[in-house]
């Protein structure tokens, strides 16, 4: 089973912690979608499996940005029909645009209910008109609640992104974030700490003194709390920022933490097929060009034994799979194991790291420590 993830490059407006590639001109959009269009055959063979001289099936299909919802319906459609008529696609894919509140008016859900899309991921970062204001979102609070209140009545499958450790966000602030969303009954969040980018409008606003900077501290509270209030009602903390109920899990995401192939269409839109991880050019003229000139602009790497293992390790600890030993040893070798197990020897003897049916999780303790136990758990060097 395969992914196709679509990067959709324009937004409204820039949000000030974002670092993503897009645009705020909108003036190529009609363009763009025609080069779309072409990306998508032209790397239609990426997805043949040698061994059946056969395409794999592709079960998720994934608008992401940028902000996907400043497309029209037709749009939509019409880049959804051509991964149907050039791959085979599976009988009941999971199809996901994500959102903004401010492009979801009522009728553009209905009409949205009537598409192939059949997963919203919405933006909606807080609830809180000061937070959205310092971000610099396209949305106010009116506009996410309505959103959602319309968005439940045509859409089962819906997942929504909150942000924590905004500077002056209370506990008690934060807990109404969080609760309000469990209120519409939505059966996906992905949460982050609010981090900040370089180059970006926060970064700069930090440095003027015009925004506090963001406390660890603040945040580690935040996502205690927020671990605590999602498992009490019936969600599933199966990667460090997600959070479903059972049948809800993100199928798009889970395949790229599971090691599973996946095209990236469009610019700065990145791919892997189990061997080379791949990139298209971030530069929306650019990318335009070289498709047109029916050139790929990709960039690839070959893996090596080291670049698989530390991927592993990294997506494993950070998932509900955790990392299985029995799968180090037969993939990587006894010379990745022994590393594995005498590095994650002090995490265990300090409770962060836990071993379990041969597999390596982090506790509760670490969870939110995970990416820096990774991050010492990696073989740099083993190849060289």
């Amino acid at each position: 089973m395969s992914g196709i993830y679509i990067h959709i490059p324009f937004c409204k407006q820039a949000c000030h912690y974002c670092d993503f590639h897009f645009s705020t001109s909108m003036k190529k959009k009609d363009e763009m979608v025609l080069v779309l269009a072409k990306e998508i055959g032209m790397r239609k063979n990426e997805l043949l499996d040698s061994a059946r001289s056969d395409n794999e099936i592709v079960e998720t299909i994934y608008f992401g940005g940028g902000t996907p919802s400043v497309l029209s319906n037709d749009e939509i459609n019409f880049l959804i029909s051509e991964v149907y008529k050039n791959y085979k696609v599976a009988a009941n894919p999971e199809i996901t645009l994500e959102a903004n509140p401010d492009d979801l008016s009522a009728e553009r859900i209905f009409e949205l209910s009537k598409s192939p899309i059949n997963r919203l991921s919405i933006g909606i970062q807080s609830f809180y008109e000061e937070d959205l204001k310092m971000m610099n979102r396209a949305h106010n609070s009116a506009e996410a609640k309505k959103c959602l209140e319309e968005a439940t009545k045509y859409f089962d499958n819906i997942s929504l992104d909150l942000i924590y450790g905004i500077p002056g966000m209370s506990d008690e602030m934060w807990r109404n974030n969080v609760q309000t969303a469990l209120d519409f009954g939505i059966p996906h969040i992905s949460s982050y700490a609010l981090t900040v980018e370089p180059k970006t409008a926060l970064s700069k606003l930090i440095q003027t003194g015009k925004i506090a900077e963001p406390q660890d501290e603040v945040a580690s509270n935040h996502f205690m709390i927020l671990v605590e209030m999602l498992q009490k009602n019936g969600f599933i903390h199966y990667e460090l920022s997600n959070f479903g109920k059972e049948n809800y899990f993100s199928k798009n995401n889970s395949a790229y933490w599971l090691g599973k192939k996946y095209i990236g269409i469009g610019p700065s839109a990145h791919s892997y097929d189990g061997e080379k991880r791949g990139w298209n050019i971030a530069n929306n003229s650019l990318y335009l060009k070289a498709i047109q000139n029916d050139e790929l602009p990709i960039e690839t790497e070959i893996l090596t034994i080291s670049d698989r293992y530390n991927e592993y390790i990294m997506t494993g600890l950070r998932t509900i799979w955790g990392v299985s030993l029995e799968r180090i040893e037969k993939e990587f070798g006894l010379e990745y194991l022994n590393y594995l197990k005498k590095q994650s020897q002090k995490f265990l003897n300090d409770n962060l790291l836990s071993i379990e049916n041969n597999i390596l999780k982090p506790t509760p303790k670490g969870k939110f420590l995970t990416d820096g136990i990774a991050s010492d758990l990696f073989y740099l060097n083993l190849e060289e």
